[in-house]
């Protein structure tokens, strides 16, 4: 068991160098040289750990979701009582923006894989994986929100909940870019929630409304 954790922590260690590098100058500047150097090993000992670079990237996108995924569900767990749909999709897309420099850190290392995963079609398909599983979950708490009377009947919950995912996306672009400051890119969310809901969120206890079961996040990185 020590051997097989001492493993894991440096792979781990090794995706933290590489996200360190995404983070300045973005994937393609990201060598096994560079990114061995970054973490304070030789080049031989990484390649003990990753055969290649597709290797090393395929690891490191997913051990980003993997932390992603607890954060998420870590903030959503830390809320009182059983939080109303609205508050849920709120505290998870609050999480997904660029809003201080740890969840800005995560987002450049995802557009850095974003850029790349469009010529890669190995790291294309990871990255895909994630969006069907989070676009399931928000659209769970949409339908959960027409239920109770604060969304419109009429709205299509797995439309909504991609709509959603869009706006987010476009948001972290702008703060990213600067074009909007953080506290605006909220604004600019809470704004969405308002029209989507009809009345105002109620946190009481209700059977139906789970808040841990989180997906494991392909879009929305966190840094580590």
């Amino acid at each position: 068991m020590p051997k097989r954790v001492d493993r894991d922590e440096r792979r781990h260690r090794i995706a933290e160098a590489l996200w360190r590098i995404a983070c300045d100058r973005g994937l393609d500047g990201a060598s096994l040289r560079d990114v061995a150097a970054e973490a304070g090993i030789s080049l031989g000992q990484l390649q003990h750990y990753f055969r290649s670079k597709d290797e090393m990237l395929l690891f490191a996108l997913d051990h980003i979701g993997e932390l992603a995924t607890r954060r998420i569900r870590a903030r959503l767990e830390a809320l009182p009582g059983v939080p109303a749909p609205r508050t849920l999709l709120r505290e998870t897309m609050t999480e997904i923006l660029p809003l201080d420099d740890r969840r800005r850190s995560g987002q450049l290392v995802e557009v850095a894989y974003v850029a790349r995963a469009v010529h890669d079609e190995r790291l294309r398909r990871r990255a895909q994986e994630g969006t069907p599983m989070l676009r399931t979950l928000l659209a769970g708490w949409i339908g959960q929100a027409v239920d109770r009377g604060e969304v419109a009947a009429d709205r299509d919950p797995a439309a909504e909940a991609m709509a959603l995912l869009c706006l987010v996306d476009g948001l972290t672009t702008y703060v990213l870019l600067e074009v909007l400051p953080p506290a605006e890119a909220t604004a600019l969310l809470d704004a969405h929630l308002d029209r989507l809901f009809s009345t105002p969120p109620s946190d009481t206890p209700h059977p139906d409304t789970p808040r841990s079961d989180t997906p494991r996040s392909g879009t929305g990185a966190d840094s580590p």
